[in-house]
């Protein structure tokens, strides 16, 4: 998908589909009222004779209008001005492609920008580029006879005065994310005999070789029993598949600028090992390194950018399988840290990559370490599928994590990380157990990542909610990785 901005008049803009607005009390929006003068009042008496309501989210498609050079006209309902928002702002924005994506129109221009869809213009462009890509995306590329692809190829925001610089950036960050998003998506939707942690290991040096900007090395299992990482390897005992701890370093700062480190749970496919999950929708459990995935997502679209900081991203990368060697229940391992854990469920796997993973990440010196994982159930009983849950040992990080998602409209919520919560994962055999209980379980699986993050600001995303969709929608979002970019824009634009 091609995006860019332009001004122009509706009626003398040539386009496969010009979007303009109106509103639920039939008011036309400025660019529809120009469209409505050159048509002799068309669209006025379309309104008038009630074909339009002007109802947030509804469309009405128009051909070969007269007096316009554009081949069709979509009408999109804004609602009431005074009841515009966030939400409604983005269900007109993905009504609007829809509508389109049923055309045939290879290039659209949207007069939205100046309608007061959204907080304001950059926030428009950015969501509209959201929803373009995500109409735009197929999941269906291993079928036999895949979907064809949208026709619809090329998007101009048009507006009617002289469009502002800061347009032009956010449009290209914002396309930039959209195509990590679909890295992510693309990623996630892949089945675990496919998607390894090796293959996740060849994407990853393949993203490095496009992008000269990223280092990539990957450390092998061998290289993981040196560094004493017992806990992540204590996963993968029961796979064939080798173990990966895949790093991405960006430099995009100064080499003495201290990076932000982002941590990717990539568990390519889990079983629960020998702590077995039931069968049903386990099949989505390829969804478990959709951590690691919004991690390769954010790393690309960062590169895009040129993003001027230091970032680096660490994914460690198993199976957990069930099998004669797979650890097991009560089973007492020693993390990186020197840490002993007795793992009492094998199925809360990821806290026992991550924390590894996490004790590795300080050897970057990071400015800021952020893990994002699938990592509880329990998210989702708390948080549903709106909301990704946030835990962090720095107030000022998860104050800007949160302004991030309200910015992208990739939202997260705080959850506590009290000590109150930290006796639930005492042990009697060992320095803690790898789970707390029903009660709190998101919580107390953040505490426990929590006793390996002391020496560094640290914030934890559970997506086990927003990663991805089940039922007749089935398929991986590509959250938060817009979240993800947009706190390290906001990050650059500080330094």
């Amino acid at each position: 998908m091609e995006f860019s901005i332009k001004q122009s008049s509706p009626d003398k803009q040539p386009s496969g589909c010009i979007v303009v607005g109106v509103y639920e009390d039939g008011k036309l929006s400025p660019a529809a009222q120009l469209l409505d003068k050159a048509t002799e009042h068309q669209l006025s008496s379309l309104v008038a004779r009630g074909d339009m309501s002007g109802k947030s989210a509804s469309t009405l498609l128009l051909h070969k209008l007269p007096g316009v050079a554009a081949e069709r006209v979509l009408l999109v309902g804004l609602g009431k001005a005074s009841e515009l928002n966030n939400k409604t702002s983005v269900e007109i924005l993905r009504a609007t492609f829809v509508a389109l994506n049923t055309t045939a129109a290879k290039d659209a221009a949207l007069y939205i920008i100046d309608e007061g869809v959204g907080k304001d213009a950059s926030w428009v462009v950015k969501q509209a580029a959201f929803s373009a890509a995500e109409q735009a995306f197929r999941a269906d590329g291993m079928k036999s006879k895949p979907s064809k692809p949208a026709a619809l190829k090329s998007v101009t925001f048009a507006t009617l005065g002289k469009p502002v610089a800061a347009l032009k950036n956010a449009l290209d960050q914002a396309a930039a994310t959209a195509q990590g998003m679909e890295l992510a998506k693309t990623l996630g939707n892949l089945p675990g005999n496919i998607c390894t942690p090796t293959y996740l290991a060849a994407k990853s040096l393949a993203l490095s070789k496009a992008h000269k900007s990223i280092k990539t090395t990957v450390l092998e299992e061998k290289d993981m029993q040196k560094l004493g990482m017992g806990s992540f390897l204590s996963v993968t005992r029961g796979s064939e598949q080798p173990a990966k701890l895949i790093t991405m370093e960006y430099c995009g700062a100064d080499k003495k600028q201290k990076p932000i480190v982002l941590v990717g749970k990539g568990i390519t496919f889990d079983s629960g090992g020998i702590s077995l999950k039931p069968g049903a929708e386990m099949d989505e459990m390829k969804y478990d390194m959709c951590g690691a995935a919004s991690v390769l997502g954010t790393m690309q679209a960062i590169a895009e950018m040129g993003l001027k900081l230091n970032v680096v991203g660490v994914i460690p990368t198993c199976e957990n399988l069930p099998s004669g060697t797979a650890t097991k229940p009560g089973d007492i391992v020693t993390s990186m840290s020197g840490q002993t854990i007795e793992i009492l469920n094998t199925d809360a796997e990821g806290r026992l990559i991550l924390c590894d993973a996490l004790t590795y990440s300080a050897k970057f010196h990071p400015d800021t370490v952020i893990d994002i994982a699938t990592l509880t159930g329990a998210c989702v009983i708390a948080l549903g599928h709106v909301a990704s849950g946030l835990f962090s040992n720095d107030d000022k990080l998860a104050q800007e994590l949160l302004a991030a998602g309200e910015q992208a409209h990739d939202r997260a919520w705080q959850l506590p990380l009290w000590e109150d919560y930290q006796p639930l994962l005492d042990s009697n055999f060992a320095d803690m157990q790898n789970i707390g209980g029903r009660a709190g379980g998101t919580i107390t699986a953040a505490c426990f990542l929590s006793r390996f993050t002391k020496d560094y600001r640290w914030a934890h995303l559970d997506i086990a909610g927003t990663a991805w969709k089940s039922g007749k929608d089935k398929g991986a979002t590509g959250r938060p990785v817009p979240l993800l970019t947009q706190y390290l824009i906001n990050r650059a634009n500080s330094k």
